[in-house]
């Protein structure tokens, strides 16, 4: 199978959106060989901050000299992102290989007419498939369902020491809950993704919290009384031992002397949680704190607050930011790092997310905004977050533009620029800013997913 065929395969699994439970995973895992068996994971859920720490974590035990894995969502530019070894993406041959290999195991489980079927609703379009999509699809693995198993088979072959697991949705019903890890992490709870994790933050760190096992550690710096009643009651069933890191671990040695690549006070957060993470498991895989200190200093994660320098001197901060507490920590660190700055924004939001909010916490930090759909069928519009933006900020010049580039080449004079509010759309400014290697096809549509059924009716489901 070509690359090409292999996104074109990839993407026909849209169709059967994103569906909580763990029958189809742990199906298709048996099918593959049960490659997870051979791997050792360290997991990793939460609201905000999973990729940055998984990133620190990575890089820790890659300065120990281990052959490191690394499965996170999504991507930016390329699918390959999702998978690394030692911070090389998959090849797109192997991509290629994997996903030949793993059509044969669906047809093999689930019957070539389901797979063909995915192909042929793909070719005929949402409004000519129609509801009979739903039917043929219904109990086809997911997109992100396949590629948690190709990750895991691609681990296996590569015979990855360990592997950084981040979880996709939630964490109870995720696809990546099926392994069993040396630890359990929970970065933070907030509130995001509400139409499926609940509208409380009790409900949301309920779900998160279904990543904890039976006597498997667990490192956590949830905040709030409401959450943390839920994670320490769920430890105390699972006999978990419970780590509670309070916002002190930030200060502790060597994190005091340590001096991040990656901007921002919540980061600081992050790595007193990968660090305590690494000192857990020191036992099964031994690190130092000098080891720690040189993972620590060395890592890098693109679009988290990455601050970019045009050949014109023009300064850009990319920064996914794509909720209420991501636009919060956007803010304090523009405050923090560019208090004088002129600041120009460009800024779009997926309507799912809370972006009234975002944009009564974003837009006054700027003197200029521009707004531009996401690339996403689920975008806001220019025209709400212009509404929304004019009054949170009333004294900003507010225009809306029919897309990124147009922005971007209208802001191409402004000093400092932020682009910000979805890493869909950062994904795309990487992409036209030339801060990552030109693809032949537009691979960041495969992020696009939509749910069948919200984990409370999966579990119902997978009682009866």
């Amino acid at each position: 199978m070509t690359y090409a065929d292999a996104i074109r395969f990839l993407y026909s699994l849209r169709w059967f959106g994103a569906k909580f439970g763990l029958a189809n995973s742990f199906k298709l895992a048996a099918l593959a060989g049960n490659p997870q068996n051979r791997l050792r994971f360290i997991h990793v859920a939460g609201t905000n901050g999973k990729g940055s720490t998984c990133a620190m974590l990575e890089s820790i035990y890659r300065a120990a000299g281990l052959r490191v894995g690394l499965f996170t969502s999504p991507h930016l530019v390329a699918f390959g992102e999702r998978i690394q070894v030692n911070r090389r993406v998959i090849s797109e041959r192997d991509i290629g290989r994997l996903v030949a290999e793993i059509q044969a195991l669906l047809e093999e489980g689930w019957g070539k007419s389901a797979s063909h079927a995915a192909a042929s609703l793909l070719a005929a379009g949402a409004e000519a498939a129609g509801s009979a999509g739903a039917d043929v699809t219904a109990d086809h693995p997911t997109f992100f369902e396949v590629v948690t198993i190709m990750a895991l088979r691609y681990f296996a072959e590569q015979k990855c020491d360990l592997v950084i697991w981040e979880t996709g949705l939630g964490g109870r019903l995720d696809s990546t809950n099926i392994v069993t890890p040396l630890t359990s992490v929970i970065t933070n709870i907030q509130y995001d993704h509400q139409k499926w994790l609940g509208e409380t933050l009790g409900s949301i760190a309920a779900e998160k919290a279904g990543i904890i096992k039976p006597g498997i550690p667990l490192i956590t710096a949830a905040e709030g009384k409401a959450a943390l009643r839920v994670i320490t009651e769920t430890a105390r069933r699972q006999n978990a031992p419970l780590t509670i890191l309070a916002r002190e671990e930030m200060y502790q040695p060597p994190l005091n002397t340590i001096q991040l690549p990656l901007l921002g006070q919540h980061q600081k957060m992050n790595a007193a949680v990968a660090m305590a993470t690494a000192r857990a498991l020191a036992a099964q895989v031994p690190v130092n704190d000098d080891t720690i200190r040189a993972g620590l200093s060395r890592v890098h994660w693109a679009g988290r607050l990455q601050l970019v320098t045009r050949p014109s001197g023009q300064q850009i901060l990319l920064d996914g930011a794509h909720n209420v507490g991501g636009a919060g920590i956007l803010a304090a660190a523009v405050r923090e790092y560019f208090p004088s700055a002129k600041l120009t924004l460009v800024l779009g939001i997926l309507r799912d997310k809370d972006w009234p909010r975002m944009c009564d916490i974003l837009a006054p930090l700027a003197e200029r905004i521009l707004l531009v759909l996401v690339p996403s069928e689920r975008s806001a519009t220019p025209q709400e977050l212009a509404a929304a933006c004019r009054s949170a900020n009333p004294r900003a010049q507010v225009s809306e533009c029919t897309s990124l580039r147009e922005a971007l080449v209208a802001t191409s004079g402004d000093a400092f620029l932020t682009v910000a509010g979805s890493l869909y759309l950062v994904g795309e400014a990487m992409e036209l800013l030339h801060l990552s290697p030109a693809k032949t096809s537009d691979e960041r549509g495969l992020n696009e997913w939509s749910g069948s059924s919200a984990p409370a009716e999966a579990a119902a489901s997978s009682r009866r």
